[in-house]
């Protein structure tokens, strides 16, 4: 089964809606908050290609995105295909 990771920051609105998002669609998955804590913000970063806003979302290794497109992946249907395919 693949792991989904979400790295938020707390009072982050768009974090809440990308976890209500993976709620609804049934989707289990790890929060990492990266508020004032330094060294998880500079690996999200180098994890997520220079990346710096929050959420960005991961399934195992690979990189999905934020949450315009976690929403762009549910509203084509392939948030969960590509779970499975990764």
């Amino acid at each position: 089964m693949q792991r989904y990771r979400i790295y938020t920051a707390r009072f982050c609105p768009y974090c809440e809606a990308a976890k209500a998002l993976l709620h609804h669609e049934g989707i289990e998955f790890e929060e990492i908050d990266i508020s004032g804590n330094w060294e998880t913000r500079d690996e999200m970063i180098a994890r997520s290609n220079g990346k710096t806003t929050v959420p960005q979302i991961f399934i195992d290794d690979h990189h999905i995105g934020n949450l315009t497109d976690l929403k762009s992946l549910q509203g084509s249907g392939a948030l969960k295909k590509l779970a499975e395919r990764i």
